[in-house]
């Protein structure tokens, strides 16, 4: 059973109610704010009530077992030698992960977040960056590694975001996908809610792999989500805004 905080208090998520609710607070608590206040909000909240991690508990324990072991793999499978990880959170799985002799760049929108990743994990192949994902101009690598990131926007920012990985003219995106959803729904960015990429309003093409997460939350009701990898120029081709 997950908590939410409401007016600064964690209360336990026991009903449908309980979560409407909470996603009635939050689209208020969100209303008016451009996208780094949203996200600045949430990380001075611990708003994903992460116990180890301020990314939340997807970013923790059995969590990160599986991807933790795929992600090194798929970095020499693809003959992966630089990456932008955006949004890096507050590195603290990923400063575990064998990345070889990849160039890793962290970057997050949440500038108190980023200096603190620079003063703890910066060095001569691991740096770290302000970014805003929807609106700044990224470097262009091999990979651009963007795990539960796009399940926060809205249909228009998701867009955004896909548009602005494409300009980058980056090789690969790997990121969150719900491989069994039948439907995505509208939400506001700062929310939450399962994505799938490959039906509408995204239609993505089928992707070069899809790792699945082995996710445990909730009693396996998120079972089908996962890392899906595809190559930035079949993105661009299939890519088109969406009616919100």
């Amino acid at each position: 059973m997950g908590e939410v905080k409401i007016f600064g208090k964690k209360i336990p998520l026991i009903s449908k109610l309980s979560r409407s609710l909470s996603k009635r607070y939050t689209r208020y608590r969100l209303k008016g704010k451009d996208t780094r206040e949203v996200f600045t909000d949430i990380y001075n909240d611990n708003t994903w009530l992460g116990s180890d991690s301020i990314s939340g508990r997807w970013s923790e324990g059995e969590e990160i077992k599986i991807i933790s072991q795929a992600l090194p793999v798929l970095l020499k499978q693809f003959n992966i030698s630089s990456m932008l990880d955006i949004p890096c959170g507050d590195f603290h799985w990923m400063q575990n992960i064998d990345i070889g002799d990849v160039e890793y760049t962290g970057a997050d929108i949440v500038t108190e977040l980023v200096q603190s990743n620079i003063d703890k994990y910066k060095n001569d192949k691991i740096r770290f960056i302000s970014l805003n994902l929807l609106t700044d101009k990224l470097p262009k690598v091999d990979l651009i590694f963007c795990r539960d990131c796009l399940v926060h926007f809205s249909f228009s920012d998701i867009y955004s975001a896909l548009e602005n990985v494409c300009r980058s003219e980056s090789k690969y995106l790997l990121t969150t996908t719900f491989t069994e959803r039948k439907r995505n729904r509208v939400i506001s960015t700062g929310q939450w809610c399962p994505l799938n990429l490959q039906i509408a309003p995204f239609n993505l093409p089928e992707p070069l792999s899809i790792t699945n997460e082995g996710c445990i939350q909730d009693s396996g009701t998120f079972s089908d989500k996962s890392l899906a990898l595809w190559e930035v120029s079949e993105i661009k081709k299939n890519l088109s805004r969406p009616v919100q």
